[in-house]
Formats: C-alpha cells, structure tokens, sequence
C-alpha cells in the first residue's frame, strides 16, 4: 500500500462513525442550548452596559442642569451689583457735598471756603470717575478733532493756528477710551 492510501485508510478509521438521528437531534438541542445561553449572556451584558450609560447621561445631564442654573444666577447676580463698586467709591463725594450744603447754611460761611470745599468734591468725582476708566476730554489749545469734538461755532482769530480749539464750552468725556460725550468747542479759522 502507497503512502497515500495509508494516510485516507488512517482519515477513515479516525472519522467517526455516523450518528444516529436521534443522536444527531441531542447534538442540535444541545448546540441550540448553547446558542441561546450565550445570546442571553451577551443580552444582558449589553442591558448592564446600556443601564451604565443611561445612569451617566442622567448625571451629565443634572449636572448641566446646575451649571446654567449657576451661570444664570451668575449673570443675575453680576448685572444687578456691577454697579456696587462704583457707588461705593462715589459715596463719599455724596457725604463731601452733603457737608458743604450744611457749611454753607451756617453763619460765617464765606464764598472761598464754599469755592474751596465744591474744588475739593469736584476733584474727588473726578478721581472717582478716573478709577473705573472715565476720562475727561479738556482740548484746549489742542486741534480741532471731529472724533472728539463737537464745535459750537468757528471763530477768525490772528491769535490761533486754524482748526485749533480756542474755548472749550463743555468738557467731554470717554469711557475705556471709547468716548461717552464730546467735548463742546469754539475752534479758530483764519482772520479775514
């Protein structure tokens, strides 16, 4: 015998031998079992993992919930009090003044020291203003700038350069540097 048929001879002999229909349906519901065994185990490993992700949506979600509930209350919060600083510093020139209306009522009251206590209040509003960004827009002498300036009226002057700001009416000012009022001036143009 050839190698060849050894090896199918020996194939054959290992091959076992068929089973019988009964056996066969065993084998089935067997297999069956484990199918179905195996689909409910991994049934409920994806129902574990869909109940873990469903409890960490819900907690993403409160969380959220406080975060723009912080943040509105937050906002609420700061646009109701932004203001709290800045009228805390302006308290003071309120108590100066209260101070130089009950100076003024009494006898010996002299228009220089009424003149003095209103240059003393007014420099105080005016660091106030400066301390939270307000700039006073005082152009004298400066050149006429339309950015900044509002001129009343032109006036010939031989004294001047042209377009420059002779008197300024109403002082202007600006706020971070974006301006809130312009300053109201009186600007030359050549004399006639």
């Amino acid at each position: 015998m050839s190698e060849e048929n050894k090896q199918v001879q020996e194939e054959k002999n290992q091959q076992k031998t068929p089973e019988t229909p009964q056996e066969v349906i065993e084998d089935l519901e067997a297999a069956e079992e484990q199918v179905s065994a195996d689909l409910e185990q991994a049934l409920q490993e994806a129902r574990r993992q869909a109940d873990e992700h469903q409890e960490k949506l819900l907690r993403v979600m409160a969380e959220m919930e406080n975060l723009r509930r912080r943040t509105r209350l937050d906002v609420e919060n700061a646009h109701k009090f932004a203001l709290e600083k800045f009228v805390n510093a302006l308290l003071p020139v309120v108590d100066s003044l209260e101070m130089g209306i009950e100076a003024a009522r009494k006898e010996g009251a002299t228009v220089e020291t009424l003149r003095e206590g209103m240059e003393m209040t007014l420099k105080m509003l005016i660091d106030v203003l400066a301390e939270f960004g307000v700039a006073r827009i005082d152009p004298q002498g400066e050149p006429f700038d339309p950015q900044r300036h509002e001129a009343m009226t032109m006036v010939p002057s031989a004294e001047h350069a042209p377009n420059e700001v002779i008197e300024v009416i109403q002082k202007g000012y600006s706020l971070n540097e974006r301006l809130v009022r312009p300053a109201r001036v009186i600007v030359s143009k050549e004399a006639e």
